[in-house]
């Protein structure tokens, strides 16, 4: 497994809709790996495709990591998601602060709705539905917004985007894209 470097704020992968996995294959599985990799490795609790620059609809997460740090006790709790589409969502909505690993050193808070339900394929292509709350609920909201090409920041209302607008603006200009290697920007 390798680390993969994550596109940064201004690049343009970040706003672009990814497409479809047409079947599982070597490669994606070892993407979805690295990508696991990478995201512990960054302290994320979720990673999808256009952030290590691969427009596929595919992410990661794990929001039930358990310790601090490389230890024993850490236990990883890593999910795939392929394809996934939002099927259903609640009209009860909660606020949370959210940040991202595509924006660093950028927190707002963000409202989404508590529940969803998706469909989504796994590792070995079976389908999927599945019913998410709470955290679980929003760490795919936010990743499969990736995939549509929406940041977080996009959820801001006026004056919360205002208030970032500086951080943001450094961003752009002091990252340049980050590419991943060919074979795998081709998967």
């Amino acid at each position: 497994m390798s680390l993969l470097r994550i596109v940064i704020y201004g690049d343009d992968r970040l706003k672009q809709t990814a497409a479809p996995v047409e079947e599982m294959t070597p490669e994606i599985r070892k993407l979805i790996a690295d990508m696991g990799e990478t995201m512990y490795a960054a302290s994320g609790v979720g990673l999808a495709g256009p952030q290590v620059g691969v427009l596929k609809r595919l992410l990661v997460l794990d929001v039930d990591q358990v310790g601090e740090g490389p230890s024993p006790e850490k236990r990883r709790q890593l999910r795939a998601y392929v394809n996934p589409e939002i099927l259903w969502q609640s009209d009860e909505d909660s606020v949370l602060s959210e940040g991202c690993l595509s924006i660093p050193g950028v927190e707002a808070e963000v409202y989404r709705p508590v529940r969803v339900r998706l469909k989504y394929r796994d590792l070995d292509w079976q389908e999927h539905e599945e019913e998410a709350e709470g955290l679980l609920a929003r760490v795919l909201q936010h990743e499969i917004d990736h995939l549509d090409g929406t940041l977080f920041v996009d959820h801001l209302g006026f004056v919360k985007r205002q208030a970032v607008a500086g951080k943001l603006r450094r961003l752009r200009n002091e990252h340049e894209s980050i590419y991943v290697p060919e074979e795998l920007a081709a998967s």
